[in-house]
C-alpha cells in the first residue's frame, strides 16, 4: 500500500472484523522493518511516562508518538 494511513486503516478494520478463511480466523499484524522497530522501542520509556499520567500514548507508523492532552499532539522526534 502507498501510504502508511491506509495500511494501518486496512489492519484496524481487519481487526475489528475477525476476519476467517473456511472457519479458522486470520490474524492481520503490521510488517515492521529491524530499522522501524528500533525507533519504536526508542519510545518506550516516554510512552510509560504518558500512560501513568493517562494521556492515552500511541506510537504511530513508523515511529511516531501520539497522545490526548485536551487535543491530540503528535511528536516525531523526542
Amino acid at each position: 500500500m502507498a501510504k502508511a494511513h491506509d495500511k494501518e486503516k486496512t489492519l484496524r478494520v481487519g481487526r475489528q472484523k475477525k476476519i476467517t478463511y473456511k472457519g479458522t480466523p486470520i490474524r492481520l499484524s503490521a510488517d515492521f522493518s529491524a530499522e522501524t522497530l528500533q525507533a519504536r522501542r526508542g519510545w518506550n520509556d516516554i510512552v510509560k511516562i504518558l500512560k501513568d499520567k493517562n494521556l492515552q500514548p500511541i506510537i504511530l507508523y513508523p515511529a511516531k508518538i501520539s497522545f490526548r492532552y485536551g487535543e491530540i499532539k503528535t511528536f516525531l522526534d523526542k
